[in-house]
Formats: structure tokens, C-alpha cells, sequence
């Protein structure tokens, strides 16, 4: 889809007549026998609800869900057509897309070669005899791509965003995070992850007797392990997790975590300074290092191994690999396609060559400039409402709009492409594709040892369904992939468009002044650039977010966490009151037009509401609301308008009407 961006939207341009557009909401989705005033989720979005069935293959199915379907088949458009070109030359971008797409779709290969590709690894695991070589196998494993032990990363210093550090932290883990290892909450699922590692052992060749008892040990090493990580909430406490180190000192506090032999692992030597985001990990870890022993330390790996392996194997391997996450952790009945597992692995390896031909037939340059000019009217308006924030000093706004004048903007796609050519691709076996990707992941990461931080680079593929602001560089980016219908549509008016994709940018924005990012200033540093009065009056104003959103409940009594949720609730509020206040600019004082019935207030929060239609399955509500720091959907698009007079307004809600809240209780903050 080319030139989906359309200049109504800019209040800063020249409009056209709001009458040449359609009204953008689906009003076949609504169900008018709803009162707005009582729900304006059902109201908006009734008969699609009522309709709507979850597809087999999929956890959850909502507006994200169309976009990402018509991407995938734009996409796999384009990679077949790649992969059936004859004239692609070795080593060039084109031929690895072709290499790695095809092997990923070659299981009649992978059933064949069963475990073989791993050979070498598994030897590596087998030849450890004392623990002080354990630190050298964590590196070749890591290299490898496999996520055990602890985390390792270099990025920004967030003291010093220009600058790259070494930084340590807690394990990835099999289950979705450490109240799955220890809340009563969760022992059914704790039961069904131990049966899947033991019939993964099994797979893996061991007699049942021996692969139950391998389970069990792996296990036991992986619950330890779990024991000493950080929970879900305390993972947002930024300061916790600033913890500047030299090795002397990691070695006072872990006295047998050899992280010397770690680097020498690397082939890089140690750093002077090290940043430890979870120190009571690394306290935990050393002592579970003198106590497990060598051969339980041999399973835990080898489950590690063929766990991050899995889904790249044999059939019996994926289908096992999706038995405990597709069907027990999201509810899921049917595996997908091959063909969408090969296209996500694709994108997430040679994601900007894949992207950059996305973008050459689905997204325009004059779209990225437009909606450049988007951006510059949600930041006025932001700038608006700072300049009306009664709770702020002056100090601390004048230094707001300073951080909203220097955000930078990474729109649709890169302007430097990833460069491949030290990416090795054969056209041999899917795992030992994602093995090399891995590999020349960790040098990219390495590359990166004495060099400034590069500000350039993006987190996501151009058509990736998502949008991100990172507080390290006080950047927001909106990939070519989410600026489609239905969050935007070239076709319709303002009304619609800023409900949804202006919502979007605003959310964005917001994230550099929530709980988290309010900590980082201008130039990205985690500094304190609020007066001390604003900081705990900012608090006090958040409470009334995590009360609000703590008692929704989910699914049966499972509750949305209201201080795990805190960040992209203050987003979510703050990024629609923005984008109310730029259409309101837009009309250049003039009162908005009626269309069927609704007024260009009205059709702005319909509009909202519709964006976050989803269904989802029980059994993912519940890992969502224990692991993710997004709220569910239905909570998102009824929460925020509840504390908008704006919406009161729109829709005449008063005392009574199920959507009021008092105004002692209403929360506004942006």
C-alpha cells in the first residue's frame, strides 16, 4: 500500500474539506443497542465481539491481528517470489533471504538430521569436568543464541547515554517469569512444564526412566536459578537495576561467578566497569554454583539447549515445543502454517532486507514525510498541556520542553539499512541458520566495545505491527508496519485518524514522561531533572492509575496488575489526551461535523475504542496479566476515557451512567 498518509491530518498544512472523507469507523463492528454512556467498549465494538471467533492458531485475535495479517501475506508475496528467483547472487542480501527462507521450510531435512546439528554443543556440555569451566561453555552457549545462566548485553550507559557498558543480569527463564516457579497460583502449570522437559528428554533419546529423573534435576537447577530473580514489577524500578561495578566488586558479592573466564569465553577481556541489574541474582547464583553439581549443571544446559532449539527442529521437536507454549501457557488448539513460523523467523533474522522491499512496494517516502508532521502537532500539543499542568513547577516544565524539542524520530524505516555481508546463510539446515544469525548477533554486539552508542539504529523491522520510545536515546519510532488501516487510514477523516494513529504517536510521547522515562532526561541520561515537589506530586497523581486499573479483573479472579501496568497506562492516557487536543486544533475553532449520528468527538473516541478491540483467550489473559506490562485490551480503551471530562462531554455522561467517575477519583496527569 502505497501514500496511506493524507494531509487532513495536519493542522499545521493546509486542510481539505473534512467532507471529501469517509468517517473511518467500522460501524458494522457497533452495537447501537449499547449505551456509550454505560460501556463504550461494547458499544463500539458489540457485534464484532459477538461474531468474532478467536482462530485456532491464535491466542488472541483484535485490530493488531488484521494489520499482521495483511502484512504476512505481502510479505510471504514477497519472500516467495525471492525464494523462487534463480538469478540471486551468492553472498548478497537477496540470496541469504532465499537460503535461510528455504531451510526454514524444510522439515523433511530436520526430521532427518533429527538432533545432529547440535552435536557440537552437546559435546561442549558433556567435556565440562570442574566448574571453573563453566563459565567458558555459558559463553560459547550465549554465542550459540541460547539464554541460560544470566543475561549479558552491551548498550547505553544510562548514566552516560553515549557511552556502551557491559551489563549483567538475571536469566531468561522456560516459564514466563519467576511467579510461575513459586505462587500456588501456578502449580498446575508448573506440573504440565515439568511433563513437557521430560518428554523433550525423551525425544532427545533418553530412556523414559532416565529422561523423567534429567527433568527433574534440569528443573530443579531452573527453579533455583528463579529463586533469585527480580519479579515482574521490581523489573520496572530503574534505579534497582543502575548497580555500576568493577569486577573486584562483582567478585566480593559473587565470589564464584568467574566472569574473567566469562569475557575470555568471548574472546574479548573483562571490562573495568560493569553495570549488575539484579545483584541478589548474582549473590544467589554463586552460592548455587558450589552447591549443584557438575552433572545436574551438564542437564540443566542440555535442556536450555534444546529448549531455545526447539521450535528450529524436527516436527516432533516444534510439536512438542508447541504443546506446553501454544496450548497450555496461550490456549491455542491448532500449530500455525509452516510457512508464517519460516516468514517471523525470516524477518526476525534479515528483518531490513526483508523490510527494505517492503517498504519499496507497501509504504512511500512522502508518507514518511507526512507523517513527520503528524508528529510535530501531537508534540505542540503536548507542549500545550505541559504549559497548563498545575502540579508542575516552572523549572521542571521548562525542562520538558526541552526533552519534547530534542525526541527523535525514527519513522516507517532506517535511513542506513542493516549491512548483512558478515551474516553467514547456507542453504543446509533451519537451526544452524538461527545458530549463525546468533553468532553474528553477539559480534554486532561486540563490535560495539569502544565505540559511542549508535542512535541510528532501530529495535524493530520495517513491518513490524509495533511502535516503541526508548528512554536511552529519548527516541520514538513508528515502523512502516502500524501506520495502515485500521490505526490509520488515508481515506477518513481526522476525527478517526487521531483516535487511533494520533492515540498511537501520543502514547509514544508519553512513555518519555511515565513513571520510567520521567527519570531520563533530554539527551536520554537517568538523571533527576524534576524539582523534588513535582517528582512526589507526579506519584501521587500515578496511585490513582494503579487503584483504577487494579480492580479490573481479567478472567476469573485474576486481576490486572495495576503497578506492573503503571507505564503504558500513564501512556495510554496521556497519548489520547494529546491526540484529542490535536484534532481539536485541526478544526482551527470551528465546531466538528455530524456523521451518522456522532459528533467529531463522539467519532474520535469510537474510534479509540475500536483500535483496541480484541478477544483473547483465557489461558493467555492470565499469563498477560502476570508477565506483561501492557494492560489487556478492553481495559485499555475503557480506562483512559473514564478520566476524561473530554469524554464526559462528548457523550453527556453524568452521575449514574455506568462509565462516570467521580471526579475526586478521575485521573489526569498529561
Amino acid at each position: 500500500m502505497k501514500n496511506i498518509f493524507f494531509l487532513s491530518l495536519f493542522f499545521s498544512a493546509g486542510l481539505i474539506a473534512q467532507n471529501n472523507y469517509t468517517i473511518g469507523i467500522d460501524l458494522n463492528s457497533m452495537d447501537r443497542s449499547v449505551n456509550p454512556k454505560d460501556d463504550l467498549v461494547r458499544f463500539a465494538n458489540g457485534k464484532w465481539l459477538d461474531k468474532t471467533t478467536i482462530p485456532a492458531t491464535e491466542f488472541a485475535w483484535g485490530s493488531f491481528s488484521e494489520i499482521k495479517e495483511r502484512n504476512e501475506t505481502n510479505l510471504r508475496n514477497i519472500i516467495l517470489e525471492v525464494a523462487a528467483d534463480k538469478k540471486a547472487l551468492p553472498a548478497t542480501d537477496r540470496k541469504k533471504l532465499q537460503d535461510f527462507y528455504l531451510s526454514a521450510m524444510d522439515s523433511v531435512k530436520l526430521n532427518k538430521d533429527e538432533l545432529k546439528n547440535l552435536k557440537g554443543e552437546m559435546t561442549a556440555i558433556d567435556a565440562i569436568k570442574t566448574k571453573a569451566e563453566l563459565f567458558k561453555l555459558v559463553a560459547r552457549l550465549h554465542k550459540t543464541g541460547v539464554n541460560c545462566f544470566f543475561n549479558f548485553a552491551i548498550m547505553a550507559d544510562f548514566k552516560n547515554s553515549n557511552l556502551n557498558r557491559f551489563y549483567l543480569g538475571q536469566t531468561a527463564l522456560g516459564l514466563p517469569s519467576r511467579d510461575f516457579y513459586l505462587s500456588e497460583n501456578y502449580e498446575q502449570i508448573r506440573t504440565m512444564y515439568t511433563d513437557h522437559m521430560k518428554r523433550t528428554f525423551r525425544l532427545m533419546k533418553f530412556y523414559p526412566e532416565s529422561a523423567d529423573a534429567y527433568a527433574g534435576r534440569a528443573y530443579y537447577v531452573e527453579k533455583l536459578l528463579a529463586k533469585g530473580c527480580m519479579n515482574q514489577v521490581e523489573m520496572r524500578d530503574v534505579q534497582k537495576q543502575y548497580n555500576k561495578m568493577s569486577v573486584s566488586d562483582l567478585k566480593k558479592i559473587a565470589p564464584s561467578v568467574n566472569i574473567t573466564s566469562y569475557f575470555a569465553g568471548l574472546g574479548i577481556k573483562a571490562a573495568d566497569t560493569l553495570i549488575i541489574t539484579q545483584p541478589e541474582f548474582f549473590k544467589n547464583l554463586s552460592k548455587m554454583i558450589d552447591s549443584v553439581s557438575i552433572a545436574d549443571w551438564k542437564l540443566y544446559f542440555k535442556w536450555e539447549l534444546v529448549h531455545e532449539m526447539q521450535p528450529y527442529l524436527s516436527d516432533d521437536m516444534v510439536k512438542e515445543n508447541f504443546s506446553f507454549y501454544g496450548k497450555v501457557l496461550s490456549g491455542t488448539t491448532e500449530m500455525k502454517p509452516r510457512w508464517k513460523f519460516a516468514l517471523a523467523s525470516t524477518d526476525a533474522a534479515l528483518g531490513d532486507a526483508l523490510g527494505k522491499i517492503f517498504v519499496e512496494k507497501h509504504f512511500s517516502a512522502e508518507a514518511k514525510k507526512r507523517v513527520n508532521t503528524m508528529v510535530d502537532n501531537l508534540i505542540a500539543a503536548f507542549k500545550e498541556r505541559v504549559k497548563s499542568r498545575p502540579w508542575m513547577s516552572e523549572s521542571t516544565k521548562t525542562a520538558a520542553m526541552v526533552k519534547l524539542d530534542k525526541i527523535y524520530r525514527k519513522l516507517g524505516f532506517p535511513d542506513t539499512w542493516e549491512d548483512y555481508s558478515k551474516m553467514d546463510i547456507k542453504p543446509d539446515a533451519f537451526v544452524l541458520n538461527m545458530i549463525r544469525v546468533n553468532k553474528w548477533r553477539m559480534m554486532k554486539m561486540l563490535e560495539k566495545i569502544g565505540k559511542p552508542v549508535d542512535k541510528t539504529k532501530w529495535g524493530m523491522s520495517p513491518p513490524t505491527v509495533n511502535a516503541y520510545y526508548n528512554p536511552s536515546t529519548n527516541e520514538i519510532a513508528f515502523p512502516a508496519g502500524i501506520m495502515q488501516p485500521p490505526f490509520f487510514d488515508p481515506a477518513a477523516d481526522d476525527a478517526f485518524n487521531y483516535g487511533m494513529m494520533g492515540a498511537v504517536i501520543g502514547h509514544e510521547l508519553s512513555h518519555g514522561f511515565d513513571d520510567q522515562g520521567s527519570q531520563f532526561d533530554a539527551e536520554g541520561n537517568f538523571i533527576t531533572w524534576w524539582a523534588k515537589e513535582d517528582v512526589e506530586k507526579f506519584k501521587g497523581l500515578t496511585k490513582g492509575l494503579v487503584s483504577q486499573f487494579s480492580n479490573y479483573i481479567a478472567v476469573d479472579t485474576f486481576h490486572v496488575n495495576g503497578n506492573l501496568t503503571l507505564g503504558e497506562n500513564i501512556a495510554d492516557l496521556g497519548g489520547l489526551t494529546m491526540a484529542y487536543y490535536a484534532y481539536k486544533k485541526s478544526l482551527n475553532g470551528k465546531a466538528s461535523d455530524v456523521r451518522e449520528g456522532f459528533t467529531g468527538e463522539q467519532r474520535f473516541f469510537i474510534s479509540w475504542a475500536q483500535g483496541w478491540k480484541v478477544k483473547m483467550r483465557d489461558e493467555f489473559m492470565k499469563q498477560l496479566v502476570a508477565t506483561n506490562p501492557h494492560s489487556p485490551g478492553y481495559f485499555r480503551a475503557l480506562g483512559p476515557p473514564s478520566n476524561m471530562q473530554e469524554f464526559y462531554d462528548a457523550f453527556g455522561i453524568k452521575e449514574g451512567d455506568k462509565m462516570f467517575r467521580e471526579k475526586n477519583v478521575r485521573v489526569e496527569i498529561w
